[in-house]
């Protein structure tokens, strides 16, 4: 949210307000009453938005949090198809060598020829 935004979004707050105290004046409520019920009800409303605003950022649905798990995902597939194109493209001597390092494959026994010796 821009700081445009904000000063908007505090315009309209202040708004409700005033149309609050303008509505239950029309009700039949006196001056200071109809300012205590638009109160009232503006603070049911930030309430309301500060408990839904926590449960999201709690729960992890903010949109950062979803950008995150997006880019993520893309770059963790990207990365994959790239690890997987280089390792084909080594020569099956040299894709057994990194399986073995990585400890995909066992080591080979101490005393046993190195595949292509003979």
């Amino acid at each position: 949210m821009t700081k445009g935004q904000s000063l908007l979004l505090g315009l309209a707050v202040l708004g409700l307000g005033a149309i609050g105290y303008a509505v239950f004046q029309a009700n039949g409520f006196e001056g200071l009453s109809a300012g205590i019920g638009a109160s009232a009800l503006l603070m049911v409303l930030v309430v309301g938005w500060t408990a839904s605003y926590l449960f999201r950022a709690l729960s992890g649905n903010m949109t950062y949090m979803q950008q995150r798990r997006t880019y993520r995902a893309a770059y963790d597939a990207a990365t994959t198809e790239e690890l997987e194109r280089k390792f084909e493209a080594l020569s099956p001597d040299e894709q057994l060598r990194l399986l073995r390092e990585t400890g995909q494959l066992p080591a080979e026994p101490e005393g046993s020829p190195a595949q292509g010796e003979a």
